[in-house]
């Protein structure tokens, strides 16, 4: 699962390519903002393309076939600052979000969470509780400061780069 944050653009060749050439089959979810972003690009088709999948971004009806095959540990990478806020406080309200928020009541399902936001919103007087709930919920976060500091700030719009192997990393150590 992805949200619309900067480097959501190469989740496809930062994540779901490497995660694939690891063995693994990879399906994307994607917010409706994300889904917009990547829509524009053409991303969307070559995710889809990658993986053999339709990309999700919204609800399917009742009746529908599943797009996607049973799940054995999400990734939600990058996740912005609102898209943690509503997985830390049970807000479901698109189709990323909800099953984000199951897999957190399912037993022994690993959530990975890599958290892409800036010192304004890491200083935020809920920002900590947020990860306190997240980590309450035994999500894998991937931060700190030998990967993503939280709390310093960053210079100019290029900023560093996601840690992609650190993420595919977390996951693989979840899933053990």
């Amino acid at each position: 699962m992805a949200s619309a944050a900067g480097g959501v653009e190469t989740l496809r060749t930062g994540l779901v390519e490497p995660a694939i050439e690891r063995g693994w089959q990879v399906a994307v979810t994607l917010t409706p903002t994300a889904a917009n972003w990547l829509r524009t690009s053409g991303e969307i088709d070559q995710l889809a393309k990658s993986t053999g999948l339709p990309v999700r971004h919204e609800s399917r009806l009742p009746g529908d076939d599943r797009p996607h095959p049973p799940v054995d540990c999400y990734v939600v990478a990058p996740a912005s600052a609102n898209t943690v806020a509503k997985i830390a406080t049970g807000i479901a309200d698109n189709q990323a979000l909800t099953q984000v928020g199951e897999a957190l009541g399912t037993l022994g399902l690993p959530v990975v969470i890599f958290p892409r936001v800036n010192a304004a919103h890491a200083r935020h007087p809920a920002w900590k509780r947020h990860l306190s709930a997240l980590r309450e919920a035994q999500v894998h976060l991937v931060c700190g400061p030998d990967v993503w500091p939280l709390y310093e700030p960053r210079e100019g719009p290029a900023e560093r780069q996601i840690p992609w192997a650190a993420v595919l990393d977390a996951a693989d150590q979840a899933m053990t």
